[in-house]
């Protein structure tokens, strides 16, 4: 068996007495707060360049969607490149590509309206600089983090904030000097992303070298079915993407301006992430013995969220809807990416974060792609009340499956579980 970043202790479970915000997090920190800032402000900045440059609705989604094409079709070729140059240098790489194809971009929209075809191709260079950043963002934390669920906290507390502050910071610059603005403010966020992570300092990560990348497709994809916990959840997420997930944000959208206005929606968007920040900061204090299984009590509330859409009910309780299903939704993805970074052996957790984040992403796009035509054919509420039984159904599913049910915590490094059981599910499939 090869090794890579296996050579690299991991402190999991209870804190160590090494302070979270040592020299390494902190840049880590800095650059992941830059970039999701920088995300944030991508959309606005499409909409107000292509819509005022006599461009329709079509072309912000067909430039979106060329982000998002390259982003998760090419994200598992990022999971086998940061095992063969390691993560730090495929981020460095990915930040120094998206630097320029957004200063491009920048470039182009200060001399006016620049050619579609031109824009959907810098899109697409910059879903692939995401797709080459983002395995790395999974096996970097544990290594650099003393404890690995306190730094998923405090990166999901900032990145909501951070996200929130985005799209507000595009409107205002977008009015200030137009979306060549707001894009080279965007460059700058990833020139500053690629310096804090060339500054981390940290000990050599050995490539792995030797097979194909289709090997190490193949490889990955064994050590992901090896884990029934893993490619449980991922299944029961699939079906949830299709049913619930995705379809919430286009139906949030659709119900909350139609029955109020779109100043409105803004208002509940700034509200759910309100509720992300608090279901981080929940993930602070709680260390439960069986994250998945609190992460799961978590998800039942995301059912609320989902019946205040259904229903005519007043405002005050829609927003309490949309903050809890934030709070709800933050507290488990940081017990699920802990579970992912402390359960899976470093040589294989570039990779099968890869297929993680695929797979979620695929589902996800067909959710929304479904979510209006469904809704036209058997009704909005009809829907969103199916989708809230739907997360019940899954939520049951979860709760049913004994490797998921009793996975526990890790509690020292290198991979190993707490519990017997757990153990054995942490095991990697050997590879010749």
């Amino acid at each position: 068996m090869r090794t890579n970043a296996g050579s690299i202790a991991r402190s999991t479970g209870e804190p160590d007495g090494t302070p979270l915000w040592n020299r390494n997090f902190r840049l880590f920190f800095l650059a992941r707060t830059v970039a999701r800032f920088g995300d944030g402000m991508v959309p606005v900045a499409l909409a107000a360049g292509l819509l005022d440059a006599g461009h329709g609705a079509s072309s912000v989604s067909f430039a979106l969607g060329a982000w998002m094409v390259c982003f998760a079709g090419f994200v598992l070729f990022g999971g086998v490149l940061a095992d063969r140059f390691t993560p730090r240098r495929m981020m460095v790489l990915a930040d120094v590509m998206r630097l320029f194809g957004t200063a491009a971009l920048a470039v182009l929209f200060a001399g006016g309206a620049p050619p579609l075809w031109l824009v959907y191709v810098l899109s697409a260079v910059n879903g692939l600089g995401a797709a080459l950043f983002q395995p790395g963002v999974a096996s970097m934390l544990p290594v650099l983090s003393p404890d690995v669920q306190r730094g998923n906290a405090v990166l999901r507390v900032t990145e909501s904030l951070a996200t929130m502050a985005g799209p507000a910071a595009a409107g205002a610059l977008a009015g200030f000097g137009g979306p060549g603005t707001i894009f080279a403010v965007n460059a700058a966020t990833f020139g500053i992303s690629g310096i804090c992570l060339f500054l981390v300092r940290m000990e050599t990560m050995k490539p792995v070298v030797g097979d194909s990348m289709l090997t190490e497709l193949i490889g990955g994809w064994r050590e992901f079915r090896a884990r029934s916990w893993l490619w449980g959840v991922i299944a029961v997420w699939s079906v949830y993407g299709v049913t619930v997930l995705g379809p919430m944000v286009p139906l949030e959208a659709v119900v909350v301006t139609e029955r109020y206005s779109s100043t409105m929606f803004g208002l509940m968007m700034t509200v759910h992430g309100a509720g992300n920040v608090a279901g981080g900061l929940l993930a602070l204090r709680l260390r439960p013995a069986r994250p998945l299984f609190a992460g799961t009590i978590a998800l039942l509330a995301v059912a609320g969220n989902l019946l205040v859409l259904a229903y005519d009910v007043p405002l005050a309780l829609l927003a309490a809807g949309f903050f809890v299903g934030g709070v709800a939704l933050a507290f488990w993805l940081v017990m699920w990416s802990t579970t992912v970074q402390t359960m899976i052996p470093p040589e294989a957790l570039n990779r099968l974060h890869a297929y993680d984040v695929a797979g979620s992403l695929i589902m996800l796009a067909v959710g929304r792609a479904l979510a209006g035509p469904v809704a036209e054919a058997v009704g909005m509420r009809e829907v969103l009340v199916g989708g809230a039984v739907v997360n019940m159904l899954v939520c049951g599913a979860l709760f049913a499956a004994r490797p998921i049910r009793e996975l526990t915590r890790v509690e020292r490094a290198g991979g190993v579980a707490a519990g017997p059981r757990a153990a054995d599910e942490a095991k990697p499939l050997a590879r010749s």
